[in-house]
């Protein structure tokens, strides 16, 4: 199906040149990605990543910045981590500072960085704060530019036809919780994320069939390779309303994003167990 049929006119959906725009962003993906990096980090852990990531998306909603700047943060974060060993006490440090590079490349109006300084309880000064900031942007050699999630996540959900606010917010929702998660941020590639998010929200919802030509053409993937990672998904869903970190389920479970955190997990992706 023709999904930039109904853009053809809109000049700013590109619609001439999206599919290459998108070929591109496949092969230069994993560019932007990390693989495990937590050996080389004495003082932090996966568990301690998560902790970050859930006050992140607090931070994220309550200065109501744009979606593509929470997923660029935390590439950002990531690829940092990958590079540098940073001690437990400057963790957060770098995490105000990643999102405060972000803001200046994805905002139209940015937070400032007193407004950081303020988020986290004084805990840094002004100069410690830009020091950092010239510190990620050197280490990461200015390297802004790289497909997150995000980016696949706008055209797939697109690709999913029919498409709805609902479908969108589980989609959202559903990755977001693998944001959080160390395991999924190194072991899969941005686009199969979203392409697992896009599955896993539609056997949530029950839209049949689950996987069609369609996505499978424009994402690339088949509905054999999205399984575990879409699994994965679907037992954080499961475990969400548990979690000591409610920030994702907080923000999905309001009536401004559908409620959709409280829809039951697809059960023919769970595992035995969780049954």
């Amino acid at each position: 199906m023709n999904i930039d049929t109904d853009d053809l006119d809109n000049e700013l959906a590109v619609a001439e040149y999206v599919d290459d725009i998108y070929k591109f962003y496949k092969l230069s993906e994993a560019d932007g990605r990390v693989h495990d990096y937590m050996y080389l980090q004495p003082e932090i852990n996966s568990k301690m990543r998560s902790i970050l990531v859930d006050s992140l998306i607090e931070v994220h909603r309550k200065f109501e910045l744009m979606p593509e700047t929470l997923y660029l943060t935390i590439n950002i974060i990531d690829r940092f981590l990958a590079v540098k060993a940073v001690s437990r006490k400057e963790l957060q440090l770098v995490s105000i500072s990643s999102m405060l590079i972000t803001c200046k490349y994805e905002e139209i109006w940015a937070p400032e960085v007193n407004d950081f300084i303020c988020i986290s309880d004084n805990a840094y000064i002004r100069k410690q704060v830009l020091q950092m900031e010239k510190s990620i942007l050197g280490k990461l050699e200015w390297y802004l530019t790289v497909p997150t999630p995000y980016v696949f996540l706008v055209r797939f959900i697109k690709a999913s036809v029919p498409s709805d606010k609902e479908m969108e917010n589980m989609v959202f929702f559903l990755a977001e919780l693998g944001l959080m998660q160390y395991t999924v941020a190194i072991n899969y590639c941005p686009s199969l994320i979203a392409s697992s998010a896009v599955y896993a929200a539609r056997c949530t919802l029950d839209k049949t069939p689950f996987w069609t030509e369609t996505l499978q053409h424009h994402t690339g993937y088949t509905e054999d390779v999205l399984i575990e990672c879409a699994k994965l998904l679907i037992k954080y869903h499961y475990e969400a309303a548990g979690s000591k970190l409610k920030a994702v389920h907080k923000k999905f479970s309001n009536a401004e994003r559908g409620n959709v955190a409280l829809h039951t997990p697809a059960k023919q992706l769970l595992a035995p167990e969780f049954l």
